[in-house]
């Protein structure tokens, strides 16, 4: 394959309209434009969003910050091994700093290696977590 050789798909590429070339062509006279009006004359031209005057749709909605309505936080395997103790549950993960007080659900996911016994309780895990947990000689509950 040569660069000089590389054409577009059969179908792809049109012939540009030309505009103007009598009647008989399909677009003489007005040009395709109609009659009269704003977009029928040269220098036409209208911001993106004006609606004639009217109060344009994004001035007419309030403004307002996103919030997400899965609330769910996730704990990575690996840093469950930082806290102290053996019971883990949502109060402790808020006191480590893990999860944000305002998560409705927590998901331990199984990135990274655990060695320490550790109980969750109250806390989802995914299969491959649990499997982790279960053989390092700790409990899902």
């Amino acid at each position: 394959m040569f660069l000089n050789s590389i054409k577009p798909a059969e179908g792809a590429k049109h012939s540009s309209k030309r505009v103007g070339r009598g009647m008989g062509s399909g677009l003489g006279k007005t040009c395709g434009r109609g009659h009269k009006g704003q977009k029928s004359r040269a220098g036409g031209f209208h911001k993106v969003g004006f609606e004639g005057g009217q109060m344009p749709l994004y001035r007419r909605l309030p403004k307002r910050g996103f919030k997400s309505l899965s609330k769910q936080a996730e704990v990575r395997l690996g840093d469950l091994v930082a806290l102290a103790g053996n019971d883990i549950d949502r109060i402790a993960l808020i006191k480590a700093g893990l999860i944000s007080a305002l998560a409705d659900t927590i998901k331990v996911i199984g990135t990274g290696t655990i060695a320490v016994a550790v109980n969750l309780r109250g806390i989802n895990a995914t299969e491959s977590a649990k499997a982790a947990i279960i053989a390092a000689g700790g409990s899902v509950e």
